[in-house]
């Protein structure tokens, strides 16, 4: 395989779907024989920084001998300009130098031709600006006031200049235009960029474009950007949605209101549906400032609660959950005044989902419920099956296994066949989704034939669909059931592929559980130098993003992870936040594997009699649910405890118990481990 080379330029232009092309590549260079390349200007961001094949070149200001180079190729021999290289060596920045040497020709202290110039005045008497912005500001205002306002009308547009735009809105005859296009060339502030299949021009460098666009007088430049989408949608009325995003800005830096609000909606669905949620939020928050400005009206005040909710639908998958009960909350009290209960009632089933990954179940169950009872008054199947899926999370996350099981398979269920692939508003169908958290719930409960199945037949459909949001869900749906089995070597695919998508996509819904999972499959395949950096990394986003889905089981998952990998005061330290955050966010499951992570970390310690203590409380919670993978794990330990003190009939009792749940249940990872310790009591 022939190694590959990569060079994107420009960063500081980057929309969101090459941004998650970038990131994508950047999480297989650790593997790939391929050379990533970039530029970007100092306010760029990304989240490379911490990877060990990244490696940054900062290129700050040239040296004197490299200034002193550059200016001698752009000035000449002459040995009179030794002066004004002197004055000029010391500003380090080529775009400045270049823009400063231009500036002399066109002012006339330079004269003849580029490389072979000469001063016509002293150079004390020359006035050199202090910045390139004020360079560029003042070669723009010595262009005649013609060429000044088409460069001006063009920076509107954007940095790329269809001709046939800056046509429309130039007011200009078409030999004046092009004949003022040729010189604006000519002085390298624009050059062709494209001549098929249509003529565009673009800015030589962003900072002409942004000093150009700053000068344009407020009022001219909203006329413009007005004018702008008048001739968007004369010149591509039958192609409107190619053009939706430059229709949305120019609507909205036009104070176009009504306008601005539904193509920003539009673009808004747009960037949703290619799964560029920070896009997405962006165009619905900038719909809604615009909504505001608009006069009030009954179509305002249900436009305002849609939009909320399509900005609850944006920000999910990037886990903000602070904005998403702040929308929600407004557009409750909104929905609440204006007797909307079809509204209210979809309000009430993201709340249902706000208040599971706050960790608060009492209030998310009730959420659903109003929820559903609003749906049954007003005839809304899609409601239904909303509240009903977000009801199934909040039971499995609040460890009633038995009711998410009825409520996820009442989902799939009701979307069977053609309508499995409705969304509802949500970014992936929700028949996948609750596909994935059914297979997710069975196997929490031991029932691992059905739950592979399920989890398997919805990774199915995602890698059909093929979109970030939907594999995700496919990845959790297949990896779960088997780490829960003890199968890692099937567990793992899966979850790697899982993390890669959530890190390059910015999806940070289920980030944390993903990883959890993948640390604690790679220590319980021995692979403790893999697992030891996705366990880092599953804390610190577990910390960064707040969220409670299974904040305690995922602490529970890398506490036996770093069990595993003989670090036991971190695993410790790891089990007794899982338990503090079970108890209080009332999660008698994940209390139940917190307990049972402490009793292994005594156990070890010879604590017996407090190991058995914590092996017991974690049976007697884990029985009640039905979590017999758990309660067979507790007769495991509880068999290893008893060995150790020379019960051996107890000990016996319990290794019988857990081989034959191991044996019924086909963990046969597990099963080996137990029929091991029996052959060692015998």
């Amino acid at each position: 395989m022939q190694p590959l080379l990569v060079v994107f330029e420009d960063l500081h232009w980057v929309d969101d779907e090459t941004q998650a092309l970038l990131d994508s590549l950047v999480e297989s260079l650790g593997s790939a024989r391929l050379l990533l390349l970039v530029n970007y200007r100092p306010e760029y961001e990304h989240r490379w920084g911490s990877k060990t094949a990244y490696s940054q070149l900062r290129l700050d200001t040239l040296p004197a001998e490299s200034a002193a180079e550059l200016l001698a190729a752009l000035l000449g021999p002459d040995l009179g300009l030794a002066p004004l290289t002197q004055m000029l060596v010391k500003r380090g920045n080529p775009f400045f130098l270049e823009e400063t040497v231009r500036t002399l020709v066109e002012t006339g202290a330079l004269a003849g031709e580029r490389g072979t110039y000469r001063l016509t005045r002293p150079v004390e008497a020359l006035q050199v600006p202090a910045t390139v912005q004020a360079i560029l500001t003042a070669r723009i205002d010595r262009l005649s006031p013609e060429d000044k306002r088409l460069l001006q009308a063009a920076s509107v547009v954007g940095k790329d200049v269809p001709f046939t735009l800056l046509q429309a809105i130039a007011e200009l005859p078409d030999e004046v235009l092009r004949q003022s296009l040729a010189r604006l060339q000519t002085a390298e502030f624009l050059y062709e960029a494209r001549l098929f299949p249509d003529l565009e021009y673009t800015f030589k460098h962003a900072l002409t474009h942004e000093v150009a666009y700053s000068n344009v007088l407020q009022e001219r430049r909203r006329a413009l950007h007005a004018r702008i989408v008048e001739t968007l949608e004369r010149l591509r009325e039958n192609r409107l949605d190619e053009h939706v995003e430059a229709l949305a800005h120019h609507a909205f830096l036009g104070e176009m209101w009504d306008r601005a609000v539904r193509y920003l909606r539009h673009a808004g669905a747009r960037a949703f549906g290619r799964s560029a949620s920070r896009e997405a939020v962006t165009h619905l928050e900038r719909a809604l400032t615009a909504l505001r400005r608009l006069p009030d009206s009954a179509s305002r005040t249900t436009d305002d609660i849609d939009l909320r909710l399509e900005l609850r639908n944006a920000l999910l998958p990037l886990g903000d959950y602070g904005a998403i009960f702040a929308h929600l909350h407004a557009a409750e009290e909104l929905a609440g005044a204006t007797g909307d209960d079809r509204r209210l009632g979809w309000i009430l089933a993201y709340l249902t989902n706000y208040f599971t990954a706050a960790g608060d179940q009492d209030e998310a169950i009730a959420h659903g419920r109003r929820a559903l009872a609003l749906c049954t008054g007003t005839g809304d199947d899609g409601l239904g099956v909303m509240a009903t899926f977000f009801l199934g999370l909040a039971s499995l996350c609040g460890d009633r296994l038995a009711d998410a099981v009825q409520l996820f398979q009442q989902v799939v269920t009701t979307l069977a066949g053609a309508r499995a692939a409705e969304r509802f508003g949500e970014p992936g169908p929700p028949a996948q989704f609750a596909s994935a958290f059914l297979g997710w719930s069975l196997a929490e409960l031991g029932r691992f034939d059905e739950a592979v199945a399920v989890g398997e037949e919805s990774l199915r459909i995602a890698q059909a669909i093929d979109e970030p949001f939907t594999l995700m869900h496919g990845y959790i749906g297949a990896g779960i059931p088997y780490l829960a089995r003890g199968d890692v070597a099937r567990a793992i695919p899966p979850l790697e592929r899982g993390l890669a998508l959530c890190r390059a996509t910015e999806n940070h819904l289920w980030l944390s559980e993903i990883a959890a999972d993948l640390g604690l499959a790679y220590a319980l395949a021995g692979r403790i130098e893999d697992a030891l950096p996705v366990l880092e990394f599953t804390l610190k986003e577990a910390a960064a993003t707040g969220l409670r889905y299974t904040y305690a089981r995922q602490h529970a998952q890398v506490g036996e992870a770093y069990l595993l990998a003989g670090q036991r005061d971190e695993a410790a330290r790891l089990a007794a936040i899982a338990l503090e955050a079970a108890r209080a966010q009332k999660q008698p499951g994940q209390e139940a594997a917190a307990l049972w992570l402490s009793a292994e970390i005594t156990g070890r310690a010879l604590e017996g009699e407090r190991a058995e203590a914590d092996y017991q409380h974690a049976m007697v919670l884990a029985s009640e649910i039905g979590l017999r993978p758990l309660v067979a794990h507790c007769h495991f330990g509880l068999g290893k405890l008893a060995r150790r003190a020379g019960k051996r009939q107890e000990a016996q009792e319990h290794f019988t118990t857990a081989t034959t749940m191991y044996r019924e249940m086909d963990m046969r990872f597990w099963l080996e481990q137990a029929e091991a310790e029996m052959g060692g009591q015998a």
